[in-house]
């Protein structure tokens, strides 16, 4: 799956999952050349994107094994909490753009669309 970013740049997006929720569609995958581990679930309705939610972990809370960049482990072991977090979303009609930024000191959601410059994982 190929997505646009903003500047008309293609970012590659390596599909992990096609699956229905309500009446909507969830793709779900990582983008394998990143930095830092970013897992996105972009949510479409009768083929119509809806919003995207990304989970964020910045390095310095991976696993060592996660910092060499095997991020499956990651996802087979998150996965299924990533996926409940976004069906209660779609419960809640809360479409936004939101990363799910994991820190040492917890979770946080952050909005996408009100930030002034574009937040990268630090």
């Amino acid at each position: 799956m190929v997505d646009r970013e903003k500047n008309g740049k293609e970012q590659e997006m390596i599909t992990g999952k096609m699956w229905s929720y309500k009446n909507f569609q969830i793709n779900e995958g990582f983008k394998p050349e990143s930095k830092h581990f970013q897992y996105f679930f972009t949510v479409s309705e009768k083929g119509k994107k809806k919003c995207n939610y990304c989970v964020w972990i910045d390095d310095e809370n991976l696993t060592p094994s996660a910092v060499s960049k095997e991020f499956e482990e990651i996802i087979s072991l998150k996965r299924e909490e990533w996926s409940k977090w976004v069906q209660t979303k779609i419960d809640k009609g809360d479409f936004r753009n939101l990363v799910l930024k994991l820190e040492k000191k917890g979770q946080k959601e952050i909005e996408l669309d009100k930030l002034e410059k574009k937040l990268k994982p630090e």
